[in-house]
């Protein structure tokens, strides 16, 4: 979605404060189609806008109004080359894989909207959520209403950028009410060729949000999803019986012309009411046909519900690599930021889970700790390292650790990156489940539940039962120099107990403690065999890197072996293995 900014919309003349130097356009809502209006010139302003061109407008005995066919139509032309056709008020390309929507704002709400922001509701959405609503205002998308074909100077008012910032405020069971519904529409209405392609997400949206808002907020609560999930059915159906599905934010919008007539509702009557008639068993039914994954989330144990929860984002919460500290520093203030307008207790976990894991890697974009040229500057970038290191250690048992622990490391400070390591290491010893799995065993799942409290929350469960792997960006300034041709690549993963080892060679390799460098080494060796720590597609950069500890340690035919086995990986070869290989065969 596309917003064209340099055209000024506004409710009507009286907004206008001050001579127009844009092209203003007045907002006149239609009583016969409420979700939609008119858009009529008032100003011109600068003569290189586009859209004072009168190619854009039609003629009409009331005035000058934009056109949603002249629009579309000409911006077709202005992007012919890209070869799109009309889809709606879209334009698409050709395997219809992507729509192009090209709209205006409003920073003013239609005058049909404004009661929407003071009529009568529960606890939900939240006042935040409906001042950032009005703040931002509408938007308007150039299609007219269904049940007029020829309609050329009508456009639809939308409210999906509202809409966005009312699921943002969603809690987690109201996220799963609304995927129920949508799995109800996928697997159920629109494989049922009398239903089909009568409902759409939209309506179900708007049912949750309706139902959202005249119940208690605390009704949404995992132990009580499926009745939340038949409230919102029973909304549905009541709408479907009076084919008439009112707009959120304009209730006298039916969003059913042309959809929903008494022609069709009572077949689709039936296929609601088969959904629910054998209560939560007959629902999983219809969610999991084929019975694969059972509909664990709609059991009434919560506590059941919250393990499953935990896992799920066990498996996906992984965070994007940063290219350089200004683009770290902008996503952990807009994520602290969310943290701020969030009320899902799980998403706000979830949101400071990221701020630690961009924070570890913020602390790897700034220079190398050594390298400076005045005291000031010293502490300035260490005081940085720390904030962001100091940040980094909440996302699970020992990454942050094992970086601070990195941080020492190349700064100069032996004995106390072994007394981190040996923390890092008790703490692999009684770790629960290692985070970024595919799959997890019940025996894993549980020995979680076993450790864990209904009463933590996320980040409190991630701090004492996970461990993750270790991340090093290119070039990172806490990685020894080494490994530093190691990350030449984008990033390189290594398990933390394989690092900590590691780091316990180079350490005492520089304090000349050979007894010790050579049991940390036989460690490191012993470290690759434990699979639950290593799989085999960080297998060649261990190997790799065991290489490198036996030529640092002297053990030439050893490092060679580890370098020719690191080339012999299937999944991924370490681009170092080679080069490493290749420099022992010319000595």
């Amino acid at each position: 979605m596309f917003i064209i900014n340099d055209v000024d919309i506004i409710q009507g003349l009286r907004n206008i404060k001050h001579p127009v130097q844009r092209t203003t356009l007045v907002m006149e809502t239609d009583t016969d189609h409420p979700g939609f209006c008119r858009l009529q010139l008032i100003g011109g302003g600068d003569a290189r806008n586009v859209f004072l061109t009168y190619k854009y407008f039609e003629s009409t005995s009331k005035g000058i109004y934009l056109s949603v066919n002249k629009f579309v139509n000409n911006l077709h032309k202005m992007i012919r080359h890209l070869k799109l056709s009309q889809h709606g008020p879209c334009l698409s390309d050709q395997g219809e894989n992507l729509d192009i929507a090209v709209c205006l704002r409003s920073e003013y709400l239609p005058y049909n909207a404004i009661p929407w922001s003071s009529r009568y509701r529960q606890q939900w959405p939240p006042n935040s959520v409906i001042d950032k609503i009005e703040k931002y205002g509408c938007l308007l998308v150039p299609i007219g209403p269904r049940t007029m074909k020829d309609c050329n100077v009508l456009w639809r008012l939308s409210f999906s950028v509202a809409e966005k910032q009312l699921v943002h405020s969603f809690n987690f069971t109201q996220l799963l009410c609304y995927c129920l519904l949508k799995l109800i529409l996928k697997r159920v209405i629109n494989t049922n060729k009398h239903t089909e392609g009568l409902l759409c997400s939209y309506f179900l949206k708007t049912a949750l949000f309706w139902v959202s808002e005249e119940v208690d907020i605390d009704t949404f609560q995992l132990s009580k999803l499926f009745v939340c999930f038949y409230k919102c059915q029973d909304k549905l159906k009541l709408w479907i019986k009076q084919c008439f599905c009112p707009n959120y934010f304009i209730p006298e919008h039916n969003m059913f012309l042309g959809k929903v007539t008494s022609n069709n509702n009572t077949v689709l009557l039936n296929v609601l009411d088969a959904i629910t008639c054998d209560g939560i068993d007959g629902l999983t039914k219809y969610v999991f046909p084929n019975g694969y994954g059972s509909c664990q989330l709609l059991r009434k144990d919560s506590e059941f519900s919250s393990i499953h929860l935990d896992f799920l984002f066990y498996r996906i919460g992984s965070v994007g690599m940063m290219v350089d500290i200004s683009a770290c520093l902008k996503a952990l203030m807009f994520i602290e930021s969310l943290i701020q307008s969030k009320y899902s207790t799980f998403i706000i976990d979830a949101c400071k889970h990221y701020h630690a894991k961009i924070s570890q890697q913020a602390a790897q974009l700034y220079p190398t700790p050594t390298i400076t040229t005045k005291p000031v500057e010293t502490y300035n970038i260490h005081k940085r390292y720390h904030r962001h290191l100091k940040d980094g250690i909440k996302t699970d048992d020992v990454s942050g650790w094992l970086l601070y622990a990195s941080f020492y490391y190349v700064t100069g400070h032996y004995y106390v990156t072994l007394k981190l390591t040996d923390y890092v290491l008790s703490r692999c010893a009684s770790a629960v489940l290692t985070t970024g799995c595919m799959d997890y065993s019940e025996k894993v799942i549980n020995n979680y539940r076993n450790h864990v409290y209904s009463t933590m929350t996320l980040n409190e469960k991630m701090r004492i039962a996970t461990v993750s792997k270790v991340n090093y960006l290119k070039q990172s300034s806490l990685i020894p120099m080494e490994l530093q041709l190691l990350v030449e690549n984008p990033s390189v993963d290594l398990a933390p107990t394989f690092m900590s080892h590691c780091l316990r060679f180079l350490c005492y390799h520089h304090i000349g403690d050979i007894a010790n460098r050579q049991q940390a080494l036989r460690d490191l060796g012993i470290s690759i065999d434990e699979t639950n720590f290593i799989s085999t597609g960080y297998l060649s950069n261990s190997l790799t890197i065991l290489g490198v500890c036996y030529e640092i340690s002297g053990h030439k035919d050893a490092a060679y072996q580890c370098y020719d086995d690191a080339l012999q990986c299937d999944e991924f070869v370490s681009p170092l293995a080679k080069a490493r290989k290749s420099k022992l065969l010319e000595i």
